[in-house]
């Protein structure tokens, strides 16, 4: 028998070494194509996260007896009736208080920066920019220019063909684990089919998770805010909702425009009063929401969650935030049942 040329270790090193290179060049190849075809790959993500948070309701309906179309209808006309709703309170409540929340962050740029300088400088600076934002917006919006319609016009199809795909999803879900096995050899077809339900599982449990807690903080904190008699609260508490999809940083991020809206408004009692609401729901998500959301799903380190969000800003900017942590919980789901279904080998064997 020949002797190896590399010991053991230098052999399993490199073909790690292997795995991640092509692993690395596999992932870069998809990230490129869905750059590239962001228009089609965009409905199709924004569908599948809402046939996740939707498929509980559709199969509730199957069991009441309802057809499987009739029931995807049903479920794709409430949720455009609850999304629809949703944004239209949340955008007006931005639009009729956006003035008002941008003037105090200024105001509270102005007091931070006589005590603490720079600080209170980038403060006053993301104000003007923010504000500048607005107008823009508002701007294009009044003026009707042909960019600005543009971008509604390619927003409205991406929401309008991902509702469809949403109905089709459902609809058609009792056809996914054939639709899978099909596309692999017949011998590989239960592990595709094992692969895909668990990251549905993953991203169905991160979605109805995500946004029973986003509800339950913006209706805590726009309470508290409400009852402390901060400017536009209704606004922050909208703020508060939508970025508690975007985890960790969004908490921070909505948390800290209130406060400092509060400092602006009301002074540093009832900016410190603030601090204390939003510290308090925090720690009630933290202690008692995230718990059983997490028991329900897959269980990720924030470090890993804070890396994919910074990964979705850079490829994707907002989206990429929003789509990046569902999509590392698929990907850990995939991770997970592979796990169990191929135990980890005795280090003690001999390399074939």
């Amino acid at each position: 028998m020949a002797t190896p040329l590399l010991p053991g270790p230098v052999r399993r090193l490199a073909a790690w070494c292997a795995v991640v290179l092509l692993a690395a060049g596999v992932l870069a190849l998809v990230v490129w194509l869905c750059v590239v075809l962001k228009t089609v790959v965009t409905p199709v993500l924004l569908a599948v996260l809402g046939t996740a948070l939707l498929g509980p309701l559709h199969r509730r309906l199957i069991r009441m007896g309802v057809h499987r179309s009739l029931a995807a209808a049903l479920t794709c006309l409430a949720l455009t009736a609850v999304v629809g709703g949703a944004a239209y309170v949340v955008v007006l409540a931005l639009v009729e208080t956006g003035d008002q929340i941008v003037d105090a962050l200024r105001r509270a740029g102005q007091a931070l920066a006589e005590h603490f300088g720079a600080v209170g400088t980038s403060v006053e600076d993301l104000a003007k920019n923010s504000e500048g934002l607005l107008a823009k917006f508002g701007g294009t919006a009044a003026s009707g220019l042909i960019a600005g319609l543009s971008v509604v016009g390619t927003t409205i199809a991406m929401a309008v063909l991902a509702l469809v795909l949403i109905f089709f999803f459902l609809r058609d879900s009792d056809r996914a684990a054939d639709t899978l096995r099909s596309l692999v050899p017949s011998r590989s077809g239960d592990l595709m089919e094992a692969m895909g339900r668990r990251a549905f599982e993953a991203v169905e449990g991160f979605m109805r998770g995500t946004t029973l807690v986003a509800l339950v903080d913006a209706v805590l904190i726009g309470v508290g805010l409400l009852v402390l008699r901060v400017p536009g609260a209704v606004g922050l508490a909208a703020l508060v909702f939508v970025t508690a999809y975007i985890p960790y940083l969004g908490a921070f991020l909505s948390g800290a425009v209130a406060v400092l809206v509060a400092l602006a408004d009301r002074g540093w009692v009832i900016a410190l009063w603030v601090l204390g609401v939003v510290l308090a729901v925090q720690m009630i998500e933290g202690y008692v929401l995230q718990p059983l959301v997490q028991s329900r799903t897959v269980q990720m380190h924030p470090a890993l969650v804070m890396l994919a969000i910074t990964a979705g800003a850079s490829v994707a900017g907002i989206l990429g935030m929003l789509l990046a942590v569902p999509l590392t919980a698929a990907a850990f789901g995939i991770v997970s049942e592979l796990r169990t279904l191929f135990p980890e080998r005795d280090p003690q064997a001999p390399l074939p």
